[in-house]
């Protein structure tokens, strides 16, 4: 009976054992010669693998008649492109989309790979047989479970973001956006115009702050959604209806920190396809 019961904790996934608060990232330095790995950098590192193989494996060599599987591999990017390049605009979307799209990839599989039977609850520590139920270092955690996963996602929109709004927005549009005044100056007294300069220089300062903080609400709310439905599963004891919503969640989540890193980027790129800033991807090479 105490065989049965150690599997059976064994094959839970993490989300069902998490008692309320999220571990630290598990040190595996021991393991690898004393580089600087954890265990959600690890699992990153080989469900990446795996996922590229597989794709390769499936969808083989690309065709110009497409198999059933590239079919529905080119739908799925053909609907993400569809979604994201009114946002994005149309000069920007070429350079943009390679980055949303792997964003999106990346943080869906990662979300889902907590679900899996064993992720998180094969490790050592915590009790006598390395299949226990309170490990304390897990071989495998998913980085979308461990803050310092979700700001390394937010920090690569962000990086993406400055790239793209510098080079086709440029810094004169983008200082304009921020704290020139929008109001017609044809259309007002004097006064009220240099009055409203001042009230937009205002925005500006709290644009530029709103900006700044743009990688911890990303990071934030990626990790507080993750670690929420961890939660919501150890309280309702794994069952399977919120199982089933922890798969949408996963969806939505990915979904929404897509869409967030493309409307930040659109908000300075997409003026409609406007000739202010940056140049024409067909004239960039």
């Amino acid at each position: 009976m105490r065989f049965l019961v150690l599997l059976v904790a064994t094959l839970l996934p993490a989300t069902a054992l998490c008692a309320g608060e999220s571990p630290a990232p598990g040190d595996l330095r021991s393991v690898f010669f004393g580089l600087p790995v954890t265990n959600t950098v690890l699992t990153s590192w080989c469900v990446t693998l795996v996922f590229l193989a597989g794709l390769r494996v499936v969808i083989g060599r690309p065709r110009v008649v497409p198999s059933r599987a590239q079919a529905v591999a080119e739908s799925v990017v053909v609907a993400l492109r569809d979604l994201l390049s009114p946002i994005v605009g149309r000069r920007a979307m070429p350079f943009a989309f390679p980055v949303l799209v792997t964003l999106f990839t990346f943080i869906l599989v990662q979300n889902w790979v907590g679900l899996l039977p064993g992720v998180g609850t094969i490790g050592w520590g915590g009790g006598e047989s390395f299949y226990n139920t309170h490990v304390e270092t897990p071989l495998v955690r998913p980085p979308t479970s461990d803050i310092n996963g979700t700001v390394a996602l937010a920090a690569v929109s962000f990086g993406a973001w400055l790239i793209l709004v510098l080079k086709f927005a440029g810094p004169r549009a983008i200082l304009k956006d921020w704290f020139g005044n929008k109001a017609d100056r044809s259309e007002l007294p004097r006064a009220a115009y240099w009055v409203l300069s001042v009230v937009f220089l205002g925005v500006g300062v709290i644009e530029v702050i709103s900006v700044l903080i743009r990688p911890m609400t990303l990071s934030m709310r990626l990790f507080g959604n993750v670690f929420g439905g961890e939660s919501l599963l150890h309280k309702t004891h794994f069952a399977p209806p919120f199982y089933f919503l922890e798969l949408l969640v996963g969806l939505v989540q990915a979904l929404v920190f897509t869409l967030l890193s493309a409307v930040y980027i659109g908000l300075l790129c997409n003026h409609g396809d406007g000739d202010e800033g940056g140049e024409d991807p067909a004239h960039s090479h």
